[in-house]
């Protein structure tokens, strides 16, 4: 009913230009590509505070896994306050925040430093991530997967020119002198964006888009309605399945390089010659951020479960691909960058698929419930890691996410797609 009334209420304000809309959303990649090292950075760190301290390796990886944890748990929080206060006040903060948290590691002499430092980046970048995401979708109902997918990808591929220069600064600098100069330079530049960041006023936008292979809901779900539907926990557990394979490579690209013997392989592709892992991130943080608006715009076209099912098969091969031929450092480069462009599309595709199931008004707080999704896989990155040194090898980890995301693309295209239909019809009818 609050919402058929809310429909004849005249707009309050005027229709705004495509260059204004598409001004909002550079802002908020500018704020992606900013956050983007403190998780896809992380991987270049871990050797060096292993030597340093002699810690294990998955006692380390504890402090990624905290990272994501509360990156994520927290967002649902966060976005209730942009979608009451607007955006701008959470990316100050938030940019504040990463900052300080890099600050901390910079000075860590202990694995709780680590922990402490990357629960506060964590804390910082699920602000900055859900509330230029959320404001991504609000901006373009008209073209929710490709906005969502090129907001996305400023996180994925925001940190591929920074691979090499802080590679280089660990060797030259130290690993310390390197989390303080890039912690404190991209929590500066957040938070001089955040001051040119708005969400979008009644009337200001285009109406949602009208596509037969678009399920698109009419109506507005708060965020406690959202919970009680088990489409919501069908999606989460997708998320959480898929998620969980590219976060384990994500954290352990370098470590697994080097367990293969192909870290320091020089490796020529297209005239250019990098060592494998150097090359292979580079690459991998292309991919994973192109990926996120080329499956957006698919999505927008052909559907988000079809999408879904073709993306997260490319996945499930790619991660089983990497494993038979990954010990080839020119198949490991090129292999990785096909596991991460079939990994990065998930940050685009649920949080569209979330809006149009359950409404823009709260589409903030909505996306970032099922975004702690990623947090929850997050916990199986150290899993992960005991498996790997239980047995030596990372042979089960990569079965085990190969058949998880055959399992994710199965479920898009056989159980989601019909589902969704049913859930969107009754909530139009209502």
């Amino acid at each position: 009913m609050t919402d058929m009334v809310q429909s004849t209420v005249a707009p309050s304000a005027a229709r705004v230009s495509d260059a204004y809309r598409w001004t909002q959303l550079a802002v908020g990649v500018a704020a992606m590509v900013m956050i983007a090292n403190y998780q896809y950075g992380w991987t270049f760190f871990v050797p060096d505070i292993q030597k340093k301290f002699g810690w294990d390796r998955a006692s380390i990886q504890w402090a990624f896994t905290l990272f994501v944890l509360f990156e994520t748990w927290l967002v649902p929080v966060e976005g209730w306050f942009v979608d009451k206060y607007g955006p701008r006040i959470v990316v100050l903060v938030g940019g504040i925040l990463c900052a300080l948290g890099w600050v901390i590691n910079a000075q860590a002499t202990t694995l709780n430093g680590y922990y402490l430092g990357m629960i506060i980046a964590g804390i910082g970048a699920g602000g900055v991530y859900g509330t230029c995401v959320g404001n991504a979708l609000k901006w373009f109902p008209d073209k929710r997967g490709l906005a969502a997918g090129i907001t996305a990808a400023g996180f994925g591929a925001g940190s591929a020119l920074t691979v090499a220069p802080i590679q280089a600064m660990i060797k030259d600098s130290g690993f310390q002198t390197t989390f303080l100069y890039f912690g404190l330079g991209q929590g500066i530049i957040i938070c001089i964006l955040a001051f040119f960041l708005l969400a979008p006023k009644a009337g200001q936008v285009p109406a949602v888009a009208a596509n037969a292979n678009l399920v698109q809901t009419r109506r507005n779900y708060q965020p406690t309605e959202v919970l009680r539907q088990p489409i919501f926990w069908l999606m989460y557990f997708m998320f959480v399945i898929v998620g969980a394979g590219g976060l384990m490579v994500t954290a352990n690209l370098k470590p697994i390089a080097v367990d293969w013997k192909v870290d320091s392989v020089p490796v020529t592709l297209m005239a250019v010659t990098m060592t494998a892992v150097t090359f292979a991130a580079t690459i991998d943080r292309v991919l994973n951020g192109l990926t996120r608006p080329f499956f957006g715009w698919i999505s927008d076209m052909i559907g988000r479960e079809n999408t879904m099912f073709i993306a997260f098969g490319m996945e499930g091969v790619g991660i089983w691909m990497l494993y038979l031929w990954g010990h080839d450092p020119v198949w490991f480069v090129l292999l990785s960058g096909f596991v991460f462009f079939a990994w990065g599309e998930i940050y685009s595709l649920f949080p569209s698929t979330c809006t149009d199931t359950f409404g823009a008004k709260f589409a903030t707080t909505n996306a970032g419930l099922l975004y702690t999704a990623k947090g929850t896989a997050a916990l199986l990155v150290p899993i992960a890691n005991y498996m790997q040194q239980s047995s030596g090898t990372w042979d089960s980890v990569f079965i085990i996410a190969a058949g998880a995301n055959i399992l994710a693309s199965l479920l898009a295209i056989m159980v989601l797609k019909p589902w969704r239909k049913v859930v969107v019809a009754k909530s139009t009818a209502a």
